[in-house]
């Protein structure tokens, strides 16, 4: 799916770069967005366009190489949902924002819970992804400084 090398360099070295950053970030973000409406109308658009740029990112980091990609590839769920929930945000803020624009986004009785959902759900997905990048972290970790690449993941720990 992706290319091996660029200029002669390892693709997955600069792509997982992408991963480590774009991942957690949107992580926070989604949970800023989710829990505090001053936050998403800051955001805007961007929140769900943070989501697909790091879900891009994903297949091309786990395609360039195939080392330790068990892991690389139980992300993409994480970083789908992430997607998912962002534009699930962006869009429940959009939607109210515009019924009631002079409150702001809404913080009518049915937005409290649903908001509150969403800052639980968001919580848990960006938790969840942020582990499963620091799983994969360490296993390439493990691998570059021990020189021990695997074509699986290694289910034990030392």
């Amino acid at each position: 799916m992706g290319p091996d090398l660029i200029n002669g360099i390892p693709a997955h070295v600069l792509f997982v770069h992408f991963v480590v950053i774009l991942v957690p970030l949107t992580a926070l973000a989604l949970i800023l967005c989710a829990a505090l409406p001053s936050v998403m109308r800051r955001f805007g658009l961007a929140l769900p366009a943070l989501a697909l740029v790091s879900l891009i990112s994903v297949p091309l980091t786990t395609n360039a190489v195939r080392k330790h990609t068990e892991l690389g590839e139980e992300l993409l769920p994480w970083v789908v949902a992430l997607f998912l929930a962002a534009t699930a945000v962006w869009w429940f803020y959009h939607h109210t924002a515009h019924r009631t624009p002079e409150a702001g986004g809404s913080t009518s009785t049915v937005a409290i819970p649903l908001r509150i959902t969403a800052a639980v759900l968001s919580l848990v997905i960006g938790v969840g992804a942020g582990v499963q990048v620091y799983r994969i972290g360490e296993s390439g970790a493990k691998a570059a400084w021990h020189d021990a690449y695997s074509s699986t993941a290694h289910s034990n720990r030392d």
